[in-house]
């Protein structure tokens, strides 16, 4: 038998994520999840990749704010949702979509501990950002994350790569929003519908990795691993994939402890 033994959300894109045990389930992602970023003056997003000191951030969930504190600075609130304000077009990735910007004194916090000039924005419901029209089925749309609302990755994964590294990798170096154990290694890569609990699923393309794996996101340091190590095994063209993205095609709660059940 399948089941969920993970689930997180990342309530700011590239900040730390927090596990829960359970979420609900919407089309651009889970609740909460990614619907705030960080830019630059430019409006482009701020990340890890070249910030990995961001990794020092820490975030939690109340009911009615997220919390977000650091070493040495006093913890900030950030609302959970914000509909109204100023608008602007930010970029992510490669696709440019309105959002809306924070308070100036959260932009402060924010600018302070990334060491330059950036905001916070935020992604309401209202706004489009379309997933790759060629993997998705009904048009349907993805928060701040990079291209997909969802990330599933097998523990069977995590410790077939871990037995080829001399220093073993936690779960959440790879962000995954879902956890399954249950499965021979990678045998996510290859799943197409699937539902968790009542909330049906589709898998949409094996997750190409970057730098980010490799920071540790406990110290903010970067190194080799993991990629030099699925390089030598799992390349697809010039690319190293780890995980699954996904899709959702019906909304609802799971929760860990959950029945994956393919087909």
């Amino acid at each position: 038998m399948i089941k969920v033994t993970g689930l997180y959300i990342y309530p700011i894109k590239s900040l730390r994520g927090i596990e829960v045990d359970s979420c609900e389930v919407l089309e651009r992602g889970f609740k909460h999840d990614r619907r705030w970023m960080i830019i630059d003056s430019d409006n482009k997003l701020v990340t890890q990749r070249t910030h990995p000191h961001l990794s020092q951030i820490k975030v939690h969930l109340r009911d009615d704010a997220i919390v977000a504190s650091h070493t040495g600075y006093d913890d900030i609130e950030i609302p959970l949702m914000l509909n109204e304000g100023r608008e602007e077009q930010v970029t992510v990735w490669n696709d440019e979509v309105p959002a809306i910007v924070a308070d100036e004194k959260i932009n402060d916090w924010i600018s302070s501990i990334a060491r330059m000039h950036c905001r916070l924005v935020f992604m309401p419901e209202h706004f489009e950002r379309r997933v790759n029209p060629e993997r998705a089925r009904n048009h349907e749309n993805v928060s701040f994350a990079d291209g997909y609302p969802y990330l599933i990755i097998s523990e069977a994964s995590l410790e077939d790569l871990n037995s080829r590294m001399d220093t073993p990798l936690p779960m959440h170096r790879f962000r995954p929003n879902i956890v399954v154990k249950g499965v021979e290694p990678y045998a996510e890569d290859n799943w197409k519908d699937f539902s968790i609990g009542k909330v049906s699923f589709y898998g949409a393309n094996p997750c190409k990795r970057c730098v980010f794996t490799t920071i540790d996101q406990e110290t903010g340091e970067k190194g080799a691993e993991p990629l030099k190590t699925l390089a030598t095994y799992r390349r697809e063209g010039s690319e190293v994939i780890f995980g699954l993205n996904a899709i959702a095609s019906s909304g609802g709660i799971i929760g860990v402890g959950d029945e994956v059940k393919l087909g």
